[in-house]
């Protein structure tokens, strides 16, 4: 599942969310025009969001075709998942200082550029090697440009609104790995998997037309700053300091290798050692990323009256118990479909509960560092998602055994990271 985490490293660390500001204090551009927070920006912001999970879950599908289209190993089409988190991750890391320190726009442009001619390559690859490299720079442009994209917002938002903008952007975009594999389902069954890059490559064209004329320069001048990677580092190495925050982004990061142990196990697990189509694994995919984006929901309607630790924690044991049925089934029934499908929904609609929660609680141990928490927990996420499938590659094509291994290490070493490392002041409950 592609994952978009709402990470920006933009210097305005100091923003206030209070009850007072409750409408957006429109920017003023050295012409003199107010800039705006508008619908078709924030839908714009969303495309650019969306790229990177509809990059991921709507080519997940077509694992078994790639295989047989490349001549390629099933170990090494799931390598394409690392290569595009690595790149992802470093596009996170480094686009966000670079629009920092010489504006928004020509930086979020390259971005487009790069994810346009990465998707190119990858709908024409000849070998998995050109597949793996065109992987890497296809996630480097998306999550340069997402972070960049939320970058404008922040810059444009402030109070009230920029919580609701948010807030949509997190809803809009917990839809895409709804509809992504759903969408690769229909483009396999009515033509080939590359037609999913070439897919991409379109919205990739749209995503660089909106850059270009709906996106505005929501930094000036006078507001760039020259701090970039160095300060990033600096600021890092105290926000690493605070013990409770290592332990919630540990968390998080522990749900996230078993969560793409799934996503780099399923299609296999699930089309070639069950035999069921790629329309029925969409369809459960789906089904699945909607039971996390139901529980995400509820988490957040739970935020006031339920220990948000709590909550966690009722979400890592779900994950528990899914990782057991798994184990169950791959030690003892071949990793039949009816043990499969409850522990992937199970350890999906855990991580709802998980994630934002353990992300929010992060960020608030070190609010003064605010855009280096998201920034550093964007790439923890991105390097936990990445390290999953050579993993489960390691135990073999088709092994149902190591990926069960990985949702079991990682709902213990989740609870363990929350318990333990991210354990609350005495006194304070679970």
């Amino acid at each position: 599942m592609g994952v978009s985490p709402a990470t920006h490293h933009s210097h305005h660390k100091g923003t206030t969310m209070g009850a007072t500001a409750i409408t957006a204090r429109p920017f003023m551009s050295n012409a003199g025009h107010a800039k705006t927070v508008t619908p078709l920006l924030i839908a714009a912001v969303v495309l650019l969001g969306a790229v990177g999970p509809l990059a991921t879950d709507m080519y997940v599908p077509a694992f078994p075709h790639v295989t047989a289209d490349l001549g390629a190993s099933i170990g090494s089409v799931q390598l394409t998942l690392t290569t595009f988190f690595l790149g992802m991750g470093l596009g996170q890391l480094i686009g966000g200082p670079v629009s920092d320190q010489i504006g928004r726009k020509r930086p979020l442009l390259v971005g487009t550029v790069v994810t346009l001619v990465a998707s190119v390559i990858c709908a024409m690859a000849p070998t998995i090697g050109i597949m793996l490299v065109a992987r890497f720079f296809q996630g480097l442009g998306a999550g340069w440009a997402m972070v960049i994209g939320r970058a404008v917002i922040v810059d444009l938002a402030h109070g009230s609104q920029l919580v609701r903008v948010m807030n949509v952007l997190m809803g809009v975009g917990a839809l895409a790995p709804m509809i992504a594999p759903l969408i690769g389902a229909f483009i396999l069954r009515f033509s080939v998997w590359r037609n999913a890059f070439w897919l991409i490559a379109v919205l990739t064209i749209v995503m660089f037309l909106a850059a270009l004329l709906v996106i505005p320069e929501s930094l000036p001048p006078a507001k760039r700053h020259g701090g970039g990677l160095q300060a990033f580092v600096r600021n890092s190495r105290v926000v690493l300091a605070n013990r409770r925050f290592v332990g919630y982004m540990l968390t998080n990061a522990a749900t996230g290798v078993a969560l793409f142990a799934y996503v780099a196990s399923s299609p296999i697990l699930i089309q070639v050692r069950n035999g069921l189509s790629p329309m029925t694994y969409s369809v459960d995919f789906a089904a699945n990323a909607g039971g996390m984006m139901i529980m995400t929901l509820l988490a957040a309607r739970l935020a006031t009256r339920v220990n948000t630790r709590k909550v966690m924690f009722t979400g890592q044991s779900m994950a528990l118990v899914g990782s057991l049925i798994m184990m169950t089934g791959a030690v003892w029934f071949n990793a039949h479909w009816t043990f499969l499908l409850p522990s992937f929904f199970l350890l999906m609609a855990g991580q709802g509960l998980i994630g934002p929660n353990g992300g929010a609680l992060a960020s608030a141990e070190v609010p003064q560092y605010a855009g280096t928490a998201s920034a550093v927990l964007g790439l923890t996420m991105s390097l936990s998602f990445s390290i999953s499938p050579p993993i489960v590659a390691l135990f073999g094509e088709g092994s149902a055994f190591g990926p069960a291994l990985m949702f079991l290490l990682g709902a213990l070493a989740s609870m363990f990271f929350l318990l333990v490392v991210a354990r609350p002041k005495a006194g304070a409950g679970l």
